[in-house]
């Protein structure tokens, strides 16, 4: 019997919807929210009202680009942490309620776990054991991955979240919101190596990044001081050399549990596994260290529903079900 799967993605901003058949993704649609660009951040109050008016026609939209309908739906997923507690309560509660409808089966997903096994979605995908190099906004991991459903995070950020030195330093150059993917786009204009910034010492396979964007704050106001214009006038090589040393940053720990572990199949997943020279480097490490690398498709980078449902059908076949009674909580570990 064929096994049919609707996921909902809420954790944040984005509204995600997508239809999985057999361990296929056969749609995958997503609804943002232009709201928050004036705040220069997601608004938590207004994303979950955004939730409510735009999950429906979402799903209306993945059901019917799939051409599956609900009734031949074998369960429902949605992610059940971590995220905004009010974005997330908005996909759990349609999840249950559609699954109760129906009577078919509810699973609950942990959105980072589904971050890693968006490099499942296509082929080539990765080999047991794997590492994965998970960044986004608001998480920045080592993950040990020995199957599908048995993850161990072996490495994660002390404070900020690799995105969020990326967002916090783009507004510090006055970018607007979210001024990652704008850092990313002047640094391919720009030198790397034109300003120098420090290299945290962190023992083991741990991260920090706040101290960098301290770093990144100082040596602005120290500029603009004897210049007025220097932000404007070196734009592509500040946002080159911010990259770069988050890159290397993140790479440098990728190599250390290589070694320690091993491993020589190693991925990256996450919002940030979107940015160009983050996959680059990934690309010339894997090259020079002989690792089998992994990369998802930019779509599957960002938050999306078709991590979930990917995430939610090797959780269908261990049984691995949700009550009614599930409860979608802002952070949870694997």
């Amino acid at each position: 019997m064929s096994v049919k799967i609707l996921a909902i993605e809420s954790s944040c901003d984005d509204t995600g919807a997508a239809v999985l058949a057999d361990g296929k993704i056969l749609s995958n649609k997503i609804a943002n929210q232009s709201v928050h660009e004036q705040y220069g951040g997601v608004i938590p109050e207004l994303a979950s009202r955004a939730h409510q008016e735009n999950i429906v026609p979402v799903v209306d939209m993945a059901l019917k680009a799939a051409g599956v309908k609900k009734e031949d739906l074998s369960a429902i997923a949605f992610t059940q942490s971590p995220g905004l507690i009010g974005s997330l309560l908005v996909g759990s509660c349609f999840a249950k309620s559609m699954a109760l409808a129906l009577d078919i089966p509810l699973i609950g997903v942990h959105h980072m776990q589904a971050h890693v096994l968006a490099n499942f979605i296509e082929d080539p995908k990765p080999a047991f054991p794997f590492l994965c190099l998970t960044v986004s906004g608001g998480h920045t991991q080592i993950v040990l991955c020995e199957s599908p459903l048995n993850m161990r995070i072996i490495g994660e950020t002390l404070d900020d979240a690799a995105g969020e030195a990326f967002d916090k330093s783009a507004k510090l150059l006055g970018l607007p919101y979210p001024g990652g993917p704008l850092i990313d786009k002047y640094a391919r204009e720009g030198n790397p190596s034109r300003f120098k910034f420090p290299e945290p010492r962190i023992p083991g396979l741990d991260f920090s990044f706040s101290g960098l964007k301290t770093a990144i704050l100082y040596f602005l106001q120290e500029n603009v001081q004897q210049d007025a214009a220097f932000k404007e006038t070196h734009l592509a090589d500040i946002c080159a050399s911010i990259q770069d040393r988050i890159v290397s940053i993140l790479m440098n720990k990728l190599v250390k549990a290589a070694e320690e572990t091993g491993i020589r199949e190693v991925a990256i997943a996450g919002g940030v596994s979107a940015n160009s020279g983050l996959r680059k480097a990934l690309e010339t490490y894997s090259a020079r260290y002989q690792w089998n690398y992994y990369i998802p498709k930019f779509e599957y980078c960002t938050d999306n529903a078709a991590m979930i449902a990917m995430t939610a059908y090797y959780k269908y076949l261990a049984g691995d079900f949700a009550g009614l009674d599930a409860v979608p909580t802002a952070r949870a570990a694997f």
